[in-house]
């Protein structure tokens, strides 16, 4: 069973599967996965030299992982400068959240100009509270931009918030309109359209069964080895099963998703008609957003956690937080709280302990390169990920190679069972203090510090 977004994309496009690697090859550059990472990489590199021999192997089909069934919301990393302040310094965070909200309309320049309908829509985001606790929790990184001259939120009068919004649950709001929603199957399928257009050539069923350093590069396959000058890794949550050394960089947890049957006239009525997101300021945030269809798709991070970082059976299965989720979607929208559910779904997210991705050379060797760890917001950073990985592989000196992005991690998890154990004990935490601030009840005191450990996975930075 496929995720809903990617099953809605095969069905529109009725595209051939490109077959396996069927015995031994030779190319320039070999990519590793065929989601937005690879896709990106592959035809930024086609961009810069289109006489490039590219070979992209992808275990499943492109856009079986994270790039087919993420929740569609292509968002900058402005909310997070406090994160790219600390970590890079104030110059890098500028370039970086300025970098990252131009992604966002490349991406639409990029769909526009190569016929790519993957439901493009340019119409911003809206950071909301939804409890009196989260009232004012974005204050403090909404200055730090307008200090640093970069910041592209203004506050909303409350009535306005509710009407974008589609709900009165949001005590308020920050809009800004550098963020985009997109139909993430079809985006996916649509770069792998062009990808082949421009002369990549893709195998689809064709797992890394192992790598060997050198010169060529040596990419085990099935069915033959594929020899390679330079090699991207675009694995995302898989990275930390074939690589043993990244296993305590991530932590792999689930997002889980519902997406109502079209009901394009109830929209209408809560003022739901545009293709704005809307993120409240939870920890694990509710995130959400209309369909061109007429379908309201909500989504929650945080819930599955994986023991060691293993690809559980429940990611490729519908989600065992449907319930929660038809409650929540309720309680936003008491107007459709009758509407059917078309599909419930989840997947495996990389987080990692700074919230953002990193990219580097595997074992330091100069012609095997990574990214992963987008932390669940990947649809606009992975636009900056193939930038950073073609120029990489290209072997330029510019800001992108340049950038402490590419130190590879900046910190690791607890070995197993802590990591694990940590993990349930944190996110239990988190439901008892921001069930406490729904009800207008002060936390504990242990919950509060307990939630403090997972910072990092908000949306948003908090001052």
């Amino acid at each position: 069973m496929r995720p809903f977004w990617l099953q809605q994309a095969l069905d529109s496009a009725q595209e051939t599967v490109c077959p396996p690697l069927p015995g031994d090859a030779r190319c320039d550059v070999c990519i590793v996965g065929g989601g937005y990472t690879g896709l990106w990489t592959a035809l930024m590199l086609k961009e810069a030299q289109p006489a490039l021999d590219i070979v992209l192997i992808e275990a499943d089909i492109c856009g079986a992982g994270a790039s087919g069934r993420n929740g569609g919301c292509a968002l900058s990393w402005s909310a997070k400068y406090f994160t790219l302040e600390r970590l890079f310094g104030v110059a890098e965070a500028v370039r970086l959240v300025r970098e990252s909200e131009r992604s966002i309309g490349e991406i639409g320049a990029f769909c526009a100009a190569n016929g790519i309908d993957c439901d493009y829509r340019l119409d911003g985001t809206l950071y909301t509270a939804t409890n009196a606790a989260q009232v004012g929790a974005s204050d403090a990184v909404i200055d730090a931009l307008q200090r640093q001259g970069i910041n592209s939120f203004r506050r909303l009068p409350l009535g306005q918030v509710q009407r974008l919004a589609g709900s009165a649950r949001h005590l308020e709001g920050w809009f800004s309109p550098a963020a985009a929603t997109v139909q993430p199957g079809k985006l996916v399928r649509g770069l792998r359209r062009v990808a082949l257009q421009r002369g990549v050539r893709i195998h689809e069923g064709t797992p890394m069964t192992g790598l060997e350093h050198g010169a060529p590069v040596q990419v085990r396959t099935p069915h033959g080895t594929l020899r390679a000058d330079r090699v991207v890794l675009g694995l995302n949550a898989w990275m930390a099963r074939a690589f043993p050394q990244f296993e305590r960089s991530v932590a792999i947890v689930s997002s889980d998703m519902v997406i109502t049957e079209p009901c394009p006239d109830l929209l209408r009525q809560i003022g739901l008609d545009s293709g704005i997101s809307v993120l409240d300021s939870r920890i694990f945030v509710h995130y959400y957003h209309n369909t061109s269809d007429g379908r309201l798709m909500l989504g929650k991070g945080g819930n599955t956690f994986a023991y060691g970082g293993r690809m559980l059976p429940v990611f490729d299965q519908p989600s065992p937080y449907r319930p929660l989720l038809r409650e929540s979607l309720g309680g936003f929208f008491p107007a459709l709280a009758e509407v059917p559910l078309a599909a419930s779904w989840n997947g495996p997210s990389d987080r990692s302990v700074t919230g953002l991705p990193f990219f580097g050379r595997l074992h330091g060797q100069g012609n095997v390169f990574y990214g992963f760890g987008y932390s669940g917001s990947g649809v606009g950073p992975c636009h900056m990920g193939g930038q950073i990985l073609s120029s990489l592989a290209l072997g330029l000196d510019n800001p992108w190679t340049r950038s402490p992005l590419v130190q590879g991690p900046l910190g690791w998890f607890p070995p197993e069972p802590i990591r694990y154990l940590g993990s349930l004990l944190v996110r239990n935490a988190i439901r008892r203090k921001e069930r406490a601030e729904d009800h207008g009840l002060r936390p504990r005191r242990l919950d509060v510090r307990l939630a403090r450990f997972a910072a990092a996975a908000g949306k948003a930075d908090k001052g």
